[in-house]
Formats: structure tokens, C-alpha cells, sequence
């Protein structure tokens, strides 16, 4: 795919690509690339697409932060 051979190493991106059955999602950095395939570090590590099993592919946003404090309010 174009776009994946693209982008800067870095981007945020999300990967859907064909499987045995269908199709998975890799959502994370790209971080390497070669001639045929690419790298997403995704939050289970990282996951390498084959440029030909991918369906689609975007850059995204960053994850939102998450608000601190966690945990329900306490009663009053």
C-alpha cells in the first residue's frame, strides 16, 4: 500500500489486512518498513502487515489522555 510506504516512521496508524477467515486491525506507531511488508508496535508489541494483505490503512489521532483521579467520587 502507497500510503503505508509513505508516511514518516512514527505516525499513528490504523492497518486493516486480510487474514485466514477475514480480516484484523493493527492500531499503533509504524515504525519499520521494508520493500514488502510493515511494522505497527501496537499495544500487544509489535505486529508486521505484508503490503499485499492490506485492505485499507489511515493515519489517526493520538490516543486521548486519560483524566487522573480514577475511581468513582467518594459519598459525601
Amino acid at each position: 500500500m502507497k500510503l503505508l510506504q509513505e508516511l514518516p516512521l512514527g505516525t499513528r496508524v490504523v492497518v486493516r489486512y486480510r487474514i485466514e477467515g477475514g480480516f484484523t486491525d493493527a492500531l499503533g506507531n509504524l515504525v519499520a518498513r521494508d520493500a514488502t511488508t510493515c511494522t505497527v508496535e501496537t499495544r500487544r508489541g509489535p505486529v508486521v502487515v505484508a503490503f499485499d494483505a492490506v485492505a485499507l490503512a489511515k493515519p489517526v489521532p493520538p490516543p486521548p489522555t486519560r483524566k487522573s483521579g480514577g475511581g468513582p467520587p467518594s459519598a459525601l
